[in-house]
């Protein structure tokens, strides 16, 4: 059985996560198309500790360094929130 929160709950969850993140406090809408580094203004170093705060947040390791690696890959090497939540329901 899989008892995944759905990708709106981990997109609501993130949200708050993210919105005071690191010191950092971000008062705009976080939404499924917010950017990680280009809206947020998060640092590659501030993914790793978004990783294992999700894998605090939700009891179980997530794959995280592997979605690290693929995002190193892509022409556009940002991420949305929206993808996250979607990795991270996926991978439940």
């Amino acid at each position: 059985m899989n008892n995944s929160p759905g990708e709106s709950d981990i997109l609501a969850q993130l949200a708050i996560i993210l919105s005071d993140f690191g010191g950092r406090e971000f008062s705009g809408e976080i939404g499924p198309d917010t950017m990680f580094f280009g809206d947020l203004g998060l640092a590659s170093i501030d993914a790793i500790v978004l990783g294992e705060t999700l894998e605090a947040h939700y009891a179980r390791p997530l794959p995280f360094a592997g979605l690290m690696a693929e995002l190193g890959t892509r022409a556009e090497r940002d991420l949305s929130l929206g993808e996250l939540a979607a990795y991270v329901n996926n991978h439940w």
